[in-house]
């Protein structure tokens, strides 16, 4: 799930308590939806959650996987930038890849399933 695009101008410059992906974060309500088919002839609500940045082990991960992204442009450039990143937050291509250079932060499946299963 796309969370917001990565500029890499602003991302070495903001911790990330200051941060445009933590903003982000405290207004987010995730709308979790049943995939049916390619065409999404329907959409079938499952659940919308909110969930709290208050949780130190939430927060703290996420702090840690934006400064490992911030490190990681600041010492080898957004090139070196890559989706293994990040245990809660991934930077990813944004779009399907084949040659893209933008990236973004995406919530990992891991990060989803802590908020809708308390996993």
């Amino acid at each position: 799930m796309a969370i917001t695009m990565i500029d890499a101008y602003n991302i070495k410059r903001t911790p990330f308590e200051d941060s445009h992906l933590l903003t982000k974060l405290k207004k987010l309500i995730i709308a979790a939806r049943i995939w049916e088919n390619q065409e999404e002839t329907s959409s079938l609500l499952y659940a919308v959650q909110s969930f709290d940045l208050d949780d130190l082990d939430i927060y703290s991960q996420i702090k840690n996987d934006y400064d490992l992204v911030r490190k990681t442009i600041i010492e080898q450039g957004f090139l070196a930038l890559t989706g293994k990143m990040g245990v809660y937050i991934q930077p990813r291509t944004k779009g399907a890849g084949h040659g893209s250079t933008s990236r973004a932060f995406y919530a990992r499946v891991q990060f989803l399933k802590k908020i809708f299963l308390g996993d």
